[in-house]
């Protein structure tokens, strides 16, 4: 679970970046305080479907590509351990 959290701020942090604005600009645009938004970039907080959705809207994309794009993160890391895992065998 840590993980997917970790995965999911990251992510908003990408997207953030992509369009380039500071967290300031996505937390007016999502009507959530900054620091919170800090918060769920940095994967310290579980935000709910609803602030998942309105970070969605602010960065214009769908909350299921955002969804995606965290699964998309974690199944790099697994394939990133499976090659370690191989070539230490």
């Amino acid at each position: 679970m840590k993980a997917f959290v970790e995965d999911f701020g990251l992510t908003v942090r990408q997207l953030r970046e992509a369009q380039g604005w500071s967290q300031e600009q996505l937390a007016e645009r999502s009507d959530l305080n900054r620091s919170y938004v800090g918060e769920v970039e940095r994967g310290r907080v579980i935000p709910s479907i609803v602030t998942a959705q309105k970070l969605a809207t602010a960065l214009e994309i769908n909350i299921v590509n955002l969804l995606a794009r965290c699964e998309q993160l974690e199944q790099s890391r697994l394939a990133r351990r499976i090659n370690l895992a191989a070539i230490a065998c």
